[in-house]
């Protein structure tokens, strides 16, 4: 009786909570909602211009394992979307500590913000945390980029700057 109930467990309800749980994101959320005011203390690279533009912001550290696994993607989709989309990582260590990380190079804009604002309005509590605003500063993708099955990859980015994943 109980291996009955177990698999029955196992059949009915493993899967609805597979299937039916929500992205777990470690911020609060703003998908669908204005993104807050974007705010450094100073940009390691030249400001980007953002005008017109989606924006991608990936909060992150240099001792962070996954933000560093992180790099060469983001540095990927610089290169290819960099017309329609504008890639920033933002960390809140002080500027030498962020300059003197060679390995993974970053290619894409750097800035930090050492009092937090942004890390503060968005409640971000684990990192890397992206998100990714429309043209309209609307927040359209947010989360951990390396969450297993909801990944933020080439495909997901490219759907949104073509506008068909809003």
């Amino acid at each position: 009786m109980k291996k009955i109930l177990l698999a029955a467990f196992a059949v009915v309800l493993v899967p609805a909570l597979a299937f039916g749980a929500e992205k777990k994101i470690w911020a609060k959320a703003y998908r669908g909602q204005k993104a807050p005011e974007f705010v450094v203390e100073k940009w390691l690279s030249k400001e980007p211009d953002r005008q017109g533009k989606w924006v991608l912001i990936d909060f992150w550290a240099t001792w962070c394992p996954p933000c560093r696994k992180a790099i060469p993607e983001l540095n990927a989709f610089h290169k290819k979307f960099g017309d329609k989309l504008v890639v920033i990582g933002v960390s809140d260590e002080p500027e030498a500590k962020v300059r003197a990380l060679k390995d993974p190079k970053i290619e894409y804009f750097s800035a930090i913000d050492t009092q937090k604002r942004m890390n503060k309005a968005l409640e971000v509590k684990g990192i890397p945390h992206v998100i990714i605003v429309d043209p309209e500063g609307i927040v359209r993708w947010e989360g951990f980029p390396l969450l297993e099955g909801c990944e933020l990859t080439e495909r997901v980015v490219a759907g949104l700057v073509a506008g068909r994943a809003k």
